[in-house]
This record gives structure tokens, C-alpha cells and sequence, in this order.
């Protein structure tokens, strides 16, 4: 069974759980933070990742790093996981996590890639526009970019709507390159 699935079933299993036992945001709040450090540190992600260290070893460094920091139900998660030898798919299954969550919570995660960081206003109108759009509330997640020029990149789910200067002045360059005035045989 490819990783995906197993760490959509693992995720699926863990939501319900921190649904039932009604730690869903705690258990959310802690994905994240594992998120966090595994995108973060190199060297932790290819710890996890790495078969020839020992799956208790594993879980006595998950344990201190996390230990303290997230829900019970989060760490026990983390030693079944281990316990299972399943410790290179966990950053998979946060990932999974994070949709099953959004789509249960009705989230839908917006990026906005701009030349400038964007002002609170426009950020507020970009969210708003948004919510009329899908009917969802918005996680927008802001990205800089100076080689847009100016303008910005909007991507909601599979879509994307460019309206930034460099991608204008490509479209230019492409619309010259096509020279309607030379006859084509």
C-alpha cells in the first residue's frame, strides 16, 4: 500500500479519536508544531526517515522533543506509529492531518504570493472576496516574492489567478514574438 493511503488512514484514525475525546484542536495545534520543526530541522526529518536507527530510539527522542509540549494523545500516537516501524510516514500523515482537518472544519487554505508584504486591509479584502467566493473560511498564507515585480499570485485549491507584472510582461514578450504582419506559408 503506497504511503499516502496508509498516512490518510492514520490521519483519518487520529481525527476521529481527537474528535471523540474532543482534543481536535489540541491535536491539530500539536501537528502543526511537528510540522513546524520537521520543515525547520534537516537533520530530525532524516532522523525519522532513516531505517537504520532503531524505532526506540526514535521514540525516546520524539518524547523528549514533544513530550511536554503536546496532548497525551498526540505522543501516544506518535509511540503506536513508532511501535509499528511507520515513523517515516509521520510527516505525511501531519500532512494528511491538515486536509482531513480543513475539510472537516470547512477551511480552505488561500496563498497569496506578492512583490511587498501586503497591508492588513488588503489582506482582509483578499480574505473577504474569498469567503464570498467559496462560502468557506480562509487560511491565507502569505508569501514575498520580489521577482513578481509587482501585482500578485493567487492560488485557492487547483486554481490559480496571476495578475502580476512579470507575468503581464511575459504574455507581452510571447504576443511579440508572434509578429501578425509576416505572412506564414
Amino acid at each position: 500500500m503506497s504511503d499516502i493511503r496508509v498516512a490518510s488512514r492514520y490521519a483519518k484514525s487520529l481525527i476521529e479519536l481527537a474528535a471523540e475525546k474532543n482534543v481536535l484542536e489540541q491535536v491539530q495545534a500539536d501537528l502543526q508544531l511537528f510540522s513546524q520543526v520537521l520543515s525547520q530541522n534537516r537533520d530530525f526529518k532524516l532522523l525519522l526517515q532513516n531505517p537504520i536507527i532503531q524505532s526506540d530510539k526514535k521514540l525516546v527522542i520524539l518524547n523528549s522533543v514533544f513530550g511536554k509540549k503536546v496532548n497525551p494523545l498526540t505522543l501516544s500516537f506518535f509511540e503506536i506509529i513508532t511501535r509499528k516501524r511507520r515513523e517515516p510516514i509521520l510527516e505525511a500523515v501531519a500532512v494528511e492531518f491538515e486536509n482531513q482537518y480543513n475539510i472537516l472544519k470547512e477551511i480552505q487554505p488561500a496563498t497569496v504570493t506578492s512583490a511587498t508584504k501586503l497591508t492588513p486591509a488588503l489582506r482582509e479584502q483578499i480574505i473577504m472576496q474569498l469567503t464570498v467566493q467559496t462560502g468557506k473560511s480562509i487560511q491565507l498564507i502569505e508569501k514575498v516574492d520580489s521577482s513578481l515585480i509587482g501585482g500578485f499570485v493567487l492560488r485557492v485549491g487547483d486554481k490559480q489567478y496571476d495578475s502580476s507584472v512579470r507575468h503581464s510582461l511575459n504574455k507581452l514578450r510571447n504576443n511579440f514574438k508572434d509578429n501578425p504582419y509576416i505572412n506564414k506559408l
